[in-house]
């Protein structure tokens, strides 16, 4: 039975779907004025894994994940590149795509654009006017007014009382209350004319916040399942989404039996450079293109889920290298048991296996892929214990439950082999394939001689240069690159 960590209860809750066996989920994507960089790679690698569990699950999942293609980071590096709006978030939407399809991931159910949402934006913001809980302040702009809605705060846990204005989003001249918060922003004379819109408060823009609450109730309806983002989200971006959505549907009045806007938050937490958030205004953050340059896309992933997706992770080449060693071990499991590829499982498997009930339960427990990895690991210690068809079985298994989690999708020898390894000498990465099976070809041949001390340098200088044999039944010797 799935267990979900509810930031909004803050508690872990029993999952009972809406509808049964459908899962509607809205996830926050990215702001297209720039490369992604880890921290959205971690999003991305964290609810496409939730994705395929809830689908493994039995599950229909409709998966949502927005991109703003309007705000005003966008406006300013567009005049700043001297393009359109629409070329510079086109020519970044497809550099998303290109980092998503690289790490193998999952592309989103459907990926509004927020620009094609105006009409339901500025229908979620006359309808906040009409229920008294936004007005038009004396620069134009529709401001939401924080302390007209009861449940302000819910989500954080912050008081209305406690917040003070440094806290939020920029705070503009005509706004009440400097906990107000902008829906829809006038257009300023020096903005380009592909940044505004005719509405009947004035030529202008969405706020930020009304964006996904207009894209999420159109598309998944005004109560839907799961809602996940950064953790960094959780306020004000989220508080700010229930209020508007639930404000639009309920006005000031909501009952104790109305249904809330989402039924289960989830976030996703830090990723970290010496101990501090990853981000862009810090000037500390790894574009996840420049990464992928280094290390293969299946370290990345394994790397994001050795940790729980609630838990900051702290990133360095040694932490990505840790994992990449990590993967190899799996991986070696598999390259030592010879057609283990013949069976095809589906689904989870057997559900008494104990190796199935062991990482079923771990990923049932909100989504716990550091147990789940852990019972890999187990199941590869296994493997390299017993002989014979048991051993077959098992790697046959390892298999498939790691495919659950996107892993050991690679041939093994290919990606035991591979050279997109950070930590290698820059010989060891000119030691090509060719080279290498010469080399162990010469060392085959001393041994035949019997020449064990000539068998023995081979195998200790191609060690030196990252290169580790592994002799097999039969005489047959497979390498990998340490």
């Amino acid at each position: 039975m799935l267990q979900i960590y509810n930031t909004l209860s803050r508690s872990k809750e029993v999952f009972k779907p809406i509808t049964p066996n459908h899962v509607n989920i809205y996830v926050c994507g990215m702001t297209v004025y720039d490369y992604c960089h880890l921290g959205h790679a971690r999003v991305m690698i964290v609810f496409d894994m939730v994705v395929r569990w809830l689908t493994i699950l039995g599950y229909e999942v409709n998966y949502v994940r927005n991109i703003t293609d309007i705000d005003d980071k966008i406006i300013q590096r567009a005049l700043e590149n001297k393009e359109s709006i629409l070329a510079l978030t086109n020519r970044f939407i497809t550099a998303m795509h290109q980092d998503s399809d690289q790490l193998g991931l999952l592309r989103p159910t459907h990926e509004p654009r927020a620009t094609d949402f105006i009409a339901q934006m500025q229908g979620m913001i006359t309808s906040l006017i009409d229920q008294q809980l936004a007005y038009q302040g004396d620069d134009g702009d529709i401001n939401f007014s924080v302390r007209s809605f009861p449940n302000y705060g819910q989500l954080s846990g912050k008081s209305i009382d406690d917040l003070n204005a440094g806290e939020r989003v920029a705070i503009g001249g005509g706004k009440r209350d400097p906990l107000d918060f902008v829906l829809w922003k006038s257009a300023k004379p020096e903005e380009p004319g592909d940044s505004r819109w005719s509405s009947p408060w004035g030529e202008g823009r969405p706020g930020w916040h009304i964006e996904c609450s207009a894209m999420s109730c159109d598309l998944l309806g005004k109560h839907f399942d799961i809602h996940g983002g950064g953790t960094d989200l959780q306020f004000p971006h989220h508080e700010n989404e229930i209020a508007q959505s639930e404000g639009a549907i309920y006005g000031q009045n909501r009952k104790p039996l109305d249904p809330p806007f989402v039924n289960y938050w989830m976030h996703n937490g830090h990723i970290r450079i010496n101990k501090e958030k990853m981000s862009k205004s810090l000037g500390n953050f790894f574009l996840i293109r420049d990464v992928l340059a280094q290390f293969d896309p299946e370290v990345i992933r394994f790397f994001m889920l050795k940790a729980h997706y609630r838990s900051p992770i702290n990133f360095s080449d040694s932490l990505l290298e840790e994992a990449r060693a990590g993967l190899s071990r799996l991986y070696t499991a598999l390259a030592q048991t010879p057609g283990f590829m013949a069976k095809k499982m589906s689904g989870l498997g057997d559900p008494a296996n104990a190796w199935v009930m062991r990482f079923t339960t771990a990923m049932n427990d909100d989504f716990n892929t550091p147990e789940a990895i852990a019972v890999l690991f187990d199941l590869a210690s296994e493997i390299n214990r017993i002989k014979g068809d048991e051993r077959l079985i098992l790697a046959q298994l390892l298999h498939h439950l790691a495919s659950i989690l996107n892993f050991l999708q690679r041939d093994p020898t290919v990606f035991l082999q591979s050279t997109t390894l950070a930590h290698q000498s820059p010989a060891a990465v000119g030691l090509n394939a060719e080279l290498i099976e010469a080399q162990i070809a010469a060392r085959i041949a001393a041994k035949a001689a019997r020449d064990f001390t000539q068998a023995d340098a081979i195998r200790q200088r191609l060690l030196e240069q990252g290169i580790v044999l592994e002799d097999q039944p039969g005489g047959v010797t497979i390498w990998r690159r340490a």
